[in-house]
């Protein structure tokens, strides 16, 4: 699949480089730790003026981790684009209102996977933690990178 504005080594899986299903559970216990912390003291982590938003980021990046586990060598463009889709299919789904649904939503886990009203900014906050998501496995692919280069290089010199 070529994209204009992506390059191609965006799309690919990496057969090489899949993600390890033991770090992305551990990624997103600490996120949801990150998460709830972050609503129940904020401030603390992280600057009170963004409000309930650094939550929301980090519950999209931990959806990512979420996927991630499920397809470990979906190319990261795809991981972050499911990733987003499912965020935004959450958020707009707090627009439909019917009892049922608002029961589920009233209890503690409910309102944590499914959220209790539409915010506009939630989608902003989501997009903000799915690019750090991006980021981290960008990081992660350049790590694993550069520890293959040294391999190779240290096989070379033998």
């Amino acid at each position: 699949m070529v994209h204009p504005l992506l390059p191609p080594a965006a799309f690919p899986p990496h057969p090489a480089a899949p993600r390890h299903r033991a770090v992305l559970v551990a990624g997103i216990a600490a996120t949801i730790a990150l998460g709830l912390a972050s609503r129940r003291w904020p401030g603390v982590l992280f600057p009170e003026a963004l409000g309930k938003y650094p939550g929301d980021a980090l519950w999209a990046l931990m959806v990512m981790f979420g996927w991630a586990c499920v397809r470990p060598r979906m190319a990261p463009v795809r991981l972050a684009a499911l990733a987003l889709a499912t965020s935004f299919a959450v958020e707009f789904s707090q627009l439909y209102q019917a009892p049922w649904i608002n029961a589920i939503r009233s209890t503690t886990p409910g309102h944590l996977v499914l959220g209790s009203r539409f915010g506009a900014m939630d989608l902003v906050a989501y997009t903000v933690g799915v690019a750090c998501g991006l980021g981290l496995d960008a990081l992660r692919l350049a790590w694993l990178s550069k520890r293959k280069s040294r391999e190779t290089l240290s096989q070379d010199i033998r």
